[in-house]
């Protein structure tokens, strides 16, 4: 992850996979976790073509990022015992993503980062992973009418 470009993987990776699913579907919606979940919030900033996003505790580093000029829907979900995106970082994010355009919804999770991971059975919360997939599928179905 330290080596990443994020930008070029937003701008060039994840838009030419949206620009190609755009060519079979009217809305396409970039998700991600971890890495993936930083990418997401970067590509809601770098993407156009893009729909929506779906965020799962990842914040883009914040000097290629920044929240308050995402004008799609997005949904995030955090945990609070994270020591990667902490609760301090989530509430930057927060604050910023109020001050957008973004039609968004931002939950938090009484868990460890990688909460939704059932192959980690240390940090793995089911009735959160649940949730957290519930609430994104009703935001997805609520916003991409």
């Amino acid at each position: 992850m330290e080596g990443l470009n994020f930008p070029d993987a937003a701008e060039q990776d994840i838009r030419g996979a949206v620009q190609y699913l755009k060519q079979s579907s009217e809305k396409v919606v970039v998700g991600g976790f971890c890495m993936g979940g930083a990418l997401t919030i970067l590509s809601a900033l770098r993407v156009p073509e893009m729909n929506a996003g779906a965020c799962f505790y990842g914040i883009p580093p914040a000097q290629i990022a920044d929240p308050k000029a995402i004008n799609i829907p997005l949904i995030c979900h955090f945990a609070n015992q994270d020591d990667w995106c902490t609760p301090a970082k989530v509430n930057e994010v927060e604050a910023a993503l109020k001050q957008s355009k973004s039609q968004f919804e931002i939950y938090r999770y009484e868990a460890h980062h990688a909460f939704m991971n059932e192959a980690r059975s240390e940090v793995y919360e089911a009735a959160a992973a649940k949730l957290a997939w519930e609430r994104t599928f009703s935001f997805l179905n609520k916003v991409l009418k």
